[in-house]
């Protein structure tokens, strides 16, 4: 299942690093594309915002090349490069942030990527694992002047990127949620494998979430509480509502975690209940059986002096009483309403 309203990347990492530069102010705007990264460096002007995004950390010297450029810290390009929790750091000029960017739900799979962001006095670079992003839509409003980005800095422009990710987070809620009225229904008629299956793969996934949104709440509180020079005081109301946002977002995971385990409770209890009424079969069939075989067992003894066995009659008595027998025991099971 696709979440519906969202760009969706190509699932195929690049082979090549793409590099992109959009530069803008309140009177220009400028897009470079399909450049080398000396090129890219030289297009920056430090009197505008200059956003560069590079998707593919896989050429190193592209990377080397940024970070001599900006005199970024080694231990920040291991961050980029290295799966990591997101978090944020403050550097004496720049700061760093980083996050889960997450697409859609495939199959009880979340697809996602880390993105992180480095936020300079004029530019913001913004380092993504895959082709593609959820930022085209943001980027059309940037390039027709629409609401309030090109008035402002690149704080604003880094305020703007984690949103569109977090809002994002409430599609993949929504495409859970989906999934969890999905298996509620399909409990109610079928109770095969893979129906356990698919909730396991939801407890795992909504783990997944939880590692990734509460240290997401924690960079934010910590990007609030710490003042930065980078983030511009009437901003941080920005930064604040998504804090709030993120906050939601654990108390819907929280929600969705107790959803889950009642769908796996509601399974586990509808298999006792099928294992029970298999035993009750089972039980009723060897309780009519046991008169039965007692009646057999006592005719089938070698005994020469049997008063039946010379009876003309005793053959067919024997099974009129045992007919008689079972019916009054099937009778008797359905007047107590055992079945």
């Amino acid at each position: 299942m696709n979440v519906s309203g969202t760009d969706q990347p190509n699932s195929a990492r690049p082979n090549r690093v793409i590099l992109e530069l959009i530069g803008y102010d309140r009177e220009h705007y400028e897009k470079a594309d399909n450049l080398t990264i000396d090129e890219i460096i030289q297009r920056i002007n430090p009197n505008r915002v200059n956003w560069i995004n590079v998707d593919g950390l896989y050429d190193s010297s592209i990377i080397e090349r940024i970070q001599s450029h900006f005199n970024f810290h080694s231990l920040l390009i291991e961050d980029v490069i290295q799966d990591q929790r997101p978090k944020v750091e403050e550097y004496d000029d720049y700061l760093f942030f980083t996050l889960k960017m997450l697409y859609s739900i495939n199959g009880g799979e979340i697809e996602y990527e880390q993105i992180s962001f480095v936020l300079g006095s004029h530019y913001l670079i913004c380092f993504q694992e895959k082709e593609g992003d959820l930022f085209d839509h943001f980027r059309d409003r940037i390039r027709l002047d629409q609401g309030r980005v090109r008035k402002k800095k690149a704080d604003y422009l880094l305020y703007r990127l984690i949103d569109i990710i977090v809002d994002n987070y409430y599609n993949v809620l929504d495409a859970i949620g989906e999934q969890i009225e999905e298996i509620e229904e399909s409990l109610h008629k079928e109770h095969s494998e893979h129906t356990f299956q698919r909730i396991q793969n939801l407890k795992k996934e909504l783990i997944y979430l939880r590692k990734a949104v509460y240290p997401l709440r924690d960079a934010l509180s910590t990007l609030l509480k710490e003042k930065n020079e980078l983030i511009e005081e009437e901003n941080e109301r920005f930064f604040d509502d998504i804090y709030d946002h993120v906050v939601h977002l654990l108390d819907s995971l929280d929600t969705y975690k107790d959803l889950t385990s009642s769908l796996m409770d509601i399974h586990i209890n509808t298999q006792n209940n099928q294992l029970n009424k298999v035993i009750k079969v089972l039980t009723i069939i060897s309780t009519i059986f046991i008169p039965l075989t007692f009646i057999v067992g006592v005719y089938g003894m070698n005994f020469k002096y049997m008063p039946e066995i010379d009876w003309e009659y005793g053959y067919p008595f024997t099974w009129l009483i045992m007919i008689l027998m079972t019916l009054g025991m099937l009778g008797y099971f359905r007047f107590k309403k055992w079945f």
